[in-house]
């Protein structure tokens, strides 16, 4: 392997993308010159795509040459087509503090062909269903997991057939059997499923369909890596690009044999910049179900702490069959912070947020915009029915007391929001309520902005009782 292949993003300079980079200074990327898009291209924080001449004919071997350049160890592969398309793997490092991780693992929820047609619907339904907002971002479910279970090509077909008239979810077609899952593909290949899967009886048949179907494909070999680096080199030798790896996922008491095998495949990949390890990871938390027989409840459990650690431990795609929300909901919210950009607080829009229907004489009130303060503060405000202006200042993504400490919440930078913002036009009095976390910051808000200040609680779920307390004020 060449020694340049060997570089992660992390060892490659932004000199290294500038040299390849057309070097005109164009701004066309967003950014005043090419060394600032190069840097952010390595920082990931844009991609080499955002550079439109780079796109030209004139630069083609360039940018070639970049695209080289910046490929991750972890190849990434698609399934699934338009607006629902998933992406997963296109991974640089092992650790998160390393580098941003890219691409959060899909969760994908299984159906299985025996189910009654008015089961599948409800079944469906639930799935697209099954939302929540977290600090402002939407969280759902993504894409089904169909499971042969009566070896019938004919039902399988006819099942597909109807989840592609409900929904437009990404699919995974689920048999060894090569009649199964070519029964499936006859209805569906044009939404490009994932097929799961290939092993060591079946890679002949199935890799056909796959070369003839032009879909990505698992490649399944539990508990044997070095079976599984056989398969991948015999698909690549035939062609076969986009594959995706499933080294087993096990429960119980070997769960530990579970993050070692995915463990295992990471850093091949990362580390030895192994080609045969260098692909997506499966995991299938769902086979908790295959075991001993216990209570659906603890089925459940099992599953979802399975699906924390492989959310944790490189999993780029789970399979589950649980659709309970506390099962569900931690995994949501954990891979959401798991891929949140470290280096970046997950922050809101500075601005005036308007809550009921204020007037002239309602309360003025500031925040931060970090996006955990600011929805707390929202949710606060709106279960105490209060009708007010809230003034959220850009505080670098901080929280009050961190932006207070930190210097990004100043008395100065209060009063420009305030002019900014025009807050004077907003009320006829001249009283603010700052956070009780940024209580000394009162003094020298009254003397930069003129305004008179009121602590309010350090916590906001007491705004309500203060303003019925103390709104207006006793000398207004």
């Amino acid at each position: 392997m060449k020694e340049e292949h060997k570089k992660s993003i992390r060892e490659i300079s932004p000199i290294d993308v500038y040299k390849l980079l057309p070097r005109t200074n164009c701004a066309e990327c967003g950014e005043a010159n090419c060394m600032a898009f190069a840097t952010k291209v390595v920082n990931g924080e844009a991609v080499i795509e955002g550079c439109p001449p780079i796109l030209t004919k004139s630069y083609e071997k360039d940018l070639g040459k970049l695209q080289e350049l910046l490929a991750p160890p972890v190849r990434v592969v698609y399934f699934g087509t338009g607006p629902d398309q998933q992406t997963i793997g296109g991974k640089h490092v092992l650790y998160r503090h390393e580098f941003t991780y890219q691409n959060p693992p899909p969760i994908a929820i299984d159906i299985s062909d025996d189910m009654e047609n008015e089961q599948i619907t409800a079944r469906i339904n639930k799935i697209q269903d099954f939302s929540y907002t977290y600090i402002g971002r939407p969280l759902a479910l993504d894409a089904l997991a169909v499971r042969s279970v009566t070896q019938s090509p004919d039902r399988y077909k006819e099942i597909i057939q109807h989840i592609c008239g409900l929904c437009n979810l990404p699919l995974i077609l689920c048999s060894t059997d090569p009649a199964i899952i070519k029964a499936g593909l006859t209805v569906c290949a044009e939404r490009k499923p994932l097929i799961f899967a290939i092993t060591k009886e079946n890679w002949k048949e199935m890799g056909e369909l796959v070369l003839d179907f032009c879909c990505p494909v698992v490649v399944s070999a539990p508990g044997d890596l070095s079976l599984l680096r056989t398969l991948v080199r015999t698909l690549q030798e035939w062609g076969i690009e986009d594959m995706v790896l499933d080294p087993g996922t096990f429960h119980s008491d070997r769960i530990g044999q579970t993050i070692h095998l995915f463990t295992a495949l990471r850093k091949a990949a990362i580390k030895d910049f192994d080609s045969l390890s260098g692909y997506p990871i499966l995991g299938t938390p769902i086979s908790v179900w295959n075991g001993q027989e216990l209570s659906d409840d603890l089925n459940r459990w099992q599953e979802a702490y399975l699906a924390s650690m492989l959310i944790t431990r490189y999993a780029d795609l789970l399979i589950m069959h649980s659709i309970e929300g506390w099962a569900l909901l931690p995994q949501l919210i954990w891979r959401f912070g798991i891929y949140t950009d470290p280096r970046k607080p997950v922050s809101v829009d500075a601005g005036v947020r308007t809550f009921g229907n204020p007037d002239k004489n309602s309360p003025v009130l500031i925040t931060s915009n970090y996006a955990l303060t600011f929805f707390t503060v929202e949710s606060d405000i709106k279960a105490a029915k209060i009708d007010c202006y809230l003034i959220v200042i850009d505080t670098g993504g901080l929280s009050v007391e961190a932006a207070v400490a930190g210097r990004y919440l100043t008395a100065s930078k209060i009063a420009e929001s305030l002019k900014e913002w025009k807050a004077d036009t907003l009320v006829s009095h001249k009283y603010l309520i700052i956070p009780g976390l940024a209580a000394r910051l009162s003094g020298e808000t009254e003397e930069e902005t003129g305004w008179r200040v009121l602590v309010g609680p350090r916590d906001s779920s007491g705004i309500g009782q203060m303003i019925r307390e103390h709104w207006p004020p006793a000398d207004e």
